[in-house]
């Protein structure tokens, strides 16, 4: 069953759109079979009828009395009328005022209780159905009234005939209506692959397009499609700009962490190599000092450089959700990182009673603050805080430490750093705050530094509040 969905899947829009129409008109062509015979059945009837009422009167008309007794003469004109059906058989029948039969197939009887009057009302005019010979047969009734001496009472002239010449034309009229019926149709598919074939015509353009370009090349698409195509040109510009951020960002980690650790793994290459060396064993405690340190550092820059990846990875990728940014700074203090980095000093948590909620993804979240407080932890002073709090529509996640923080023209380095979106220059705090302002612009927010009044230094990753929610 998949494997069938599936084929039927790929199957072209050309053919779905010609087998739909050819559906259409197999249930069009029922329908209009059925109405078209029945409208030819009824216009046979029509034409007949009147040629059948033709005949008989004008046998009626020939009627005469002489000597009381009726004359007939059949005029030849009534069979000529009738004679325009040469494939069926005709009868006759004149009944006398008893109920006799004076001429004619006697074989044709009246239907019982016929009172003879038609659908147009006149007296004496009538059609039934019945059989002649076997046949289905179609039979008309005029009725003379004589009024004289020697003859008074109403003769009545019965003409029948056979439905050959009915049937067929019916059948005629029908033959016909589905033949207009199949050329239509075979125009209407015939129209609906040019359609199609027009309509992917487009998209064709845009696989060429993308076929010829170089694969770095992730500009948008700048290709006049139909207004229906312009929201898939949109996805797939769209698509392309994240990848291209992505691809972007990956290159600057690859250069970034390339320049970053070179040194540092020089270095500890250097001390490794003095140590071999070495004889003396202060100089060699010295030497292990220094290893020490320098790997230390080396492991916090890597953990840095990770969190850069994990940032880039999620900034785009993961999934939006409603997060309380309380719930991450809690987590973050709960953790207790900070107290393996700086045990001495005290970080203190700030956090309200009302949710604070932003389109987030929590990790991502966690990875910022964690950066802004190692920050607040190396180069600021106790006490520190964390918390969540929100301002009208504006949520911010914020890290504060007693420090003077960061001169004005370092500051205004530190933005120009992250507009350029690239950490190859970046020392001491930058990395940690590059990673912080990353993940606020990925989730339409802003890294803001500022110097309060009170003399301290606060980082805040500020956020458009969740629509319904207020402080």
């Amino acid at each position: 069953m998949t494997d069938l969905l599936r084929r039927l899947a790929t199957v072209s829009l050309t053919t779905r759109v010609a087998f739909g129409i050819a559906i259409l008109l197999v249930l069009g062509g029922v329908i209009v079979s059925i109405a078209a015979f029945a409208y030819g059945r009824e216009a046979a009837r029509t034409a007949y009828d009147r040629l059948l009422l033709g005949a008989a009167t004008d046998i009626a008309s020939a009627l005469s009395v002489q000597d009381g007794r009726p004359e007939i003469e059949l005029p030849v004109s009534a069979f000529e009328l009738l004679a325009l059906a040469p494939e069926d058989r005709i009868g006759y029948r004149i009944i006398g005022p008893g109920g006799e039969t004076l001429t004619g197939y006697s074989e044709l009887v009246l239907p019982a209780g016929r009172a003879g009057r038609s659908a147009a009302g006149r007296q004496g005019e009538g059609f039934f159905d019945g059989s002649f010979f076997g046949e289905p047969a179609r039979f008309a009734v005029v009725s003379r009234r004589f009024a004289e001496r020697t003859l008074n009472g109403t003769i009545k002239v019965v003409v029948g005939q056979t439905l050959r010449a009915r049937n067929a034309m019916a059948y005629d009229i029908t033959r016909k209506a589905l033949y207009v019926l199949g050329v239509s149709g075979l125009a209407m598919v015939l129209l609906a692959v040019v359609v199609v074939r027009s309509v992917m015509t487009p998209l064709q353009t845009i696989a060429g397009g993308l076929s010829a370009r170089d694969p770095h090349d992730l500009t948008p698409l700048d290709t006049a499609v139909p207004r229906e195509t312009e929201v898939m040109i949109s996805a797939l510009n769209g698509f392309m700009a994240r990848l291209d951020r992505q691809m972007n960002s990956m290159r600057h980690l690859i250069s970034d962490t390339a320049h970053q650790l070179r040194t540092p793994v020089a270095a500890l290459r250097a001390q490794a190599d003095l140590f071999a060396d070495e004889t003396d064993l202060s100089r060699k405690e010295r030497i292990v000092e220094r290893i020490q340190s320098r790997s230390a550092s080396l492991g916090r820059l890597l953990d840095q450089m990770l969190s850069q990846a994990l940032v880039i990875h999620r900034g785009d990728s993961a999934r939006r959700e409603q997060v309380d940014l309380r719930d991450i700074a809690l987590d973050v203090l709960e953790e207790g990182d900070h107290a393996v980095l700086n045990p001495d000093c005290d970080v203190q948590l700030e956090i309200g009673e009302t949710p604070v909620i932003v389109p987030a993804d929590a990790p991502s979240l966690k990875e910022a603050l964690k950066n802004l407080l190692n920050n607040a932890l190396k180069y600021g002073c106790a006490p520190v805080r964390i918390g969540a709090g929100q301002d009208g529509d504006r949520a911010a996640l914020w890290v504060e430490d007693a420090g003077a923080g960061p001169d004005d023209e370092t500051l205004a380095d530190l933005g120009s750093r992250f507009n350029k979106g690239t950490l190859s220059r970046q020392a001491g705090s930058g990395l940690g705050l590059a990673i912080a302002h990353s993940v606020a612009s990925s989730f339409g927010g802003s890294l803001r530094l500022d110097k309060t009044a009170g003399g301290t230094f606060k980082a805040s990753l500020v956020f458009r509040a969740a629509a319904g929610r207020s402080s």
